[in-house]
């Protein structure tokens, strides 16, 4: 995909050719803005940036000056990104290349920290749906509210009392026919009969309920987005908690376990 992007302060002069001499990437996460610095001479032509489709939206800051560009773009896939500068004419200025890393959440809980990284590649429209509820910080004050020993650790939709927490955003489709296995320590959305009624309830699989997922249209299973990468004792934990019966809803802990924050760390 290629970067229009008109550069600030006129059009330059023709006798003096923009000269790119240092590239700096200051912020890099998946789905959020990124940070670019272009720093040189003369860059106050009209240039274009080659970014294999990976940096969308592109716009310089009204910060930018002659000798130093400030791009930001959104960032729309993990991987390599390539990173070609070029002027006007099309002569390659400056070429490079860095790697989005795979998105990682932590979420801070009353009973501990765990860090989930997700998998954007495979699921798209599940983790797009999951970081909006994320950094919104909707997490927060909500509960684990359903736990069950030697299966699952579910939370992400209800506060203390067993209230539902208002603000969910639309059902989002089910991507569970996508390689994606509901082994230990991964990391699912939750969801009622209706296949394509996720919203923002996730599960943590305490062992492999393979049973989980998609076998055909008619038991599609439901939707791994990522695995627990640190903090998987925390989610044991929680698991050997005591459990009742609140509300009417069966397997809610004894002892509320609080998400406090959810945030987004690379």
């Amino acid at each position: 995909m290629l970067l229009l992007l008109n550069a600030c302060g006129g059009g330059g002069s023709t006798d003096f050719p923009p000269v790119v001499t240092a590239f700096k990437v200051q912020t890099l996460q998946y789905s959020r803005p990124a940070l670019i610095y272009i720093g040189g001479n003369d860059l106050r032509t009209s240039m274009t940036v080659e970014s294999g489709g990976v940096c969308t939206n592109p716009s310089f800051s009204s910060s930018s000056t002659t000798s130093l560009l400030v791009l930001t773009c959104t960032v729309a896939q993990v991987g390599e990104m390539p990173l070609t500068v070029k002027d006007a004419n099309g002569k390659v200025l400056y070429q490079t290349s860095v790697t989005v890393p795979k998105p990682q959440v932590t979420l801070v809980t009353s009973s501990g920290s765990l860090t989930m990284e997700l998998d954007p590649a495979s699921a798209p429209i599940t983790v797009s749906n999951f970081l909006g509820y994320v950094n919104s910080g909707y997490y927060a004050s909500t509960l684990f509210h359903r736990v069950i020993a030697g299966f699952v650790a579910q939370g992400g939709g209800y506060t203390t009392g067993l209230v539902k927490k208002a603000g969910q955003l639309a059902p989002i489709t089910l991507e569970s026919n996508k390689g994606l296995s509901n082994l230990r320590g991964t990391v699912a959305m939750a969801r009622t009969s209706d296949a394509n009624s996720a919203t923002s309830e996730f599960f943590v699989n305490l062992v492999a309920n393979t049973f989980l997922d998609y076998q055909s249209a008619a038991s599609p299973g439901y939707a791994v987005f990522g695995t627990v990468t640190q903090g998987m004792d925390v989610i044991d934990a929680i698991a050997a908690l005591p459990t009742g019966t609140q509300n009417g809803v069966a397997n809610v802990p004894l002892t509320d376990v609080t998400i406090t924050s959810a945030s987004q760390v690379k």
